[in-house]
């Protein structure tokens, strides 16, 4: 596979030190093993992680099931799981966490036709997540409560310039950095919402991303898994954050096939 990719997107911006750092070397699959590695990059059971061929993947062992025993991660060679594998470096502690769940849910309750809520939650996050930093306060407050209700001209018009002031998108997912490879307007992140203090704003990128996976990982731990549910996400279409495409005027945000209102609550 050969990787050439506008590193400078906005959207790559959780990861692009990571990648920096792999494709320093001719194959990056190999370096995925010599980049970032230290005796604290492990698996949820604490055994070491490691980078390995999908055909060490034994035929009758799921996937979750042998990242969380092993610690090796089947790895592919396509765009997929290069996203999915610089995830793991930049955010060993979520996705530790995540494989987890995953597997804690598998040993549970096997593989059957449908993997249930909260497997298909945590795949979301997994996935196809991004996560939404908001500064404590009345500011912060005011971009998450109209995020949530999709008033989307006051989230990316009215309150624009709390963007990166106030806010700051981290995408998460490593389908949809996949997605974003070929950008298109109506890619739209499972958001995790999360208040930071106001010093998280001060600090250096890399320990911005640390403090983000240590904090996340912690309340996936310590929440009932049955507790995760898709109604943990907020939908965040990716492209209308300001600054990240052209053209983001109020027409663009008008269009209703992506920017959609919220659908009125069931009554019975």
């Amino acid at each position: 596979m050969q990787v050439s990719l506008d590193w400078s997107a906005p959207w790559f911006g959780s990861i692009v030190d990571t990648a920096s750092a792999v494709l320093a070397h001719a194959d990056w699959l190999a370096a995925l093993n010599v980049t970032h590695h230290t005796p604290s990059l492990t698996n949820h059971r604490g055994k070491p992680l490691r980078f390995v061929a999908q055909s060490a993947l034994p035929a009758d062992t799921s996937y979750e099931a042998f990242i969380s025993d092993t610690g090796c991660v089947p790895t592919r060679n396509n765009l997929h799981d290069f996203f999915n594998a610089l995830v793991w470096l930049s955010f060993p502690r979520i996705k530790a966490q995540l494989n987890a769940l995953q597997a804690a849910q598998i040993a549970q309750e096997g593989i059957g036709p449908s993997r249930g809520r909260t497997r298909d939650t945590v795949t979301l996050f997994d996935e196809n997540a991004a996560i939404l930093a908001v500064r404590q306060g009345s500011e912060g407050q005011a971009l998450v409560e109209a995020l949530r209700a999709h008033q989307w001209q006051r989230v990316f018009l009215d309150l624009r310039s709390h963007f990166g002031t106030h806010a700051e998108a981290w995408i998460f997912g490593h389908a949809l950095m996949e997605k974003l490879v070929n950008p298109y307007k109506s890619i739209t992140a499972h958001t995790w919402v999360l208040s930071v203090p106001d010093a998280f704003f001060t600090l250096p990128q890399a320990s911005r991303r640390a403090w983000l996976d240590e904090v996340i990982a912690g309340t996936l731990q310590s929440r009932d898994a049955a507790s995760l549910t898709p109604a943990c996400f907020t939908p965040l279409p990716v492209l209308g954050i300001p600054g990240w495409w052209q053209g983001q005027d109020a027409e663009f945000y008008a269009d209703t096939q992506i920017f959609r209102p919220r659908r009125a609550a069931r009554t019975r």
